[in-house]
């Protein structure tokens, strides 16, 4: 089980890793959606930290569980937020992106406590 948490939590790392590159980069897709789920444009450092210390949260956590687990436990929280704010404005449309990467994050945090 753990060889399982190393691949898909370092993969998930890795998207998330690129997600808060595109943040903090401002690229058409982030200051294009964001607006219309009701999320300010002056949040995405913010949410691009919480990305990049999820993102080293799992990658340490292939060491020290506990680590693990939290970080896994902040992407489901992060990504059920995002699900939340696509449904709130009935966004549809870019809601699958979101919906993936909660999965994921749930899918990481059952291997991490499976391999703990």
């Amino acid at each position: 089980m753990s060889l399982a948490y190393e691949i898909v939590g370092v993969v998930f790392a890795l998207l998330n890793l690129m997600s808060a590159y595109g943040k903090l980069a401002r690229t058409e897709q982030f200051v294009d959606i964001m607006p219309t789920i009701g999320v300010p444009l002056r949040a995405l450092p913010y949410l691009a930290a919480c990305q990049i210390a999820g993102a080293v949260g799992l990658v340490i956590g292939i060491w020290w569980a506990p680590i693990g687990i939290a970080a896994a436990v902040g992407f489901v929280a992060y990504f059920l937020g995002a699900l939340a704010a696509h449904l709130r404005k009935s966004d549809f449309k870019n809601l699958r992106g979101a919906l993936l990467m909660f999965v994921l994050a749930v899918a990481v945090l059952t291997l991490r406590i499976l391999a703990a």
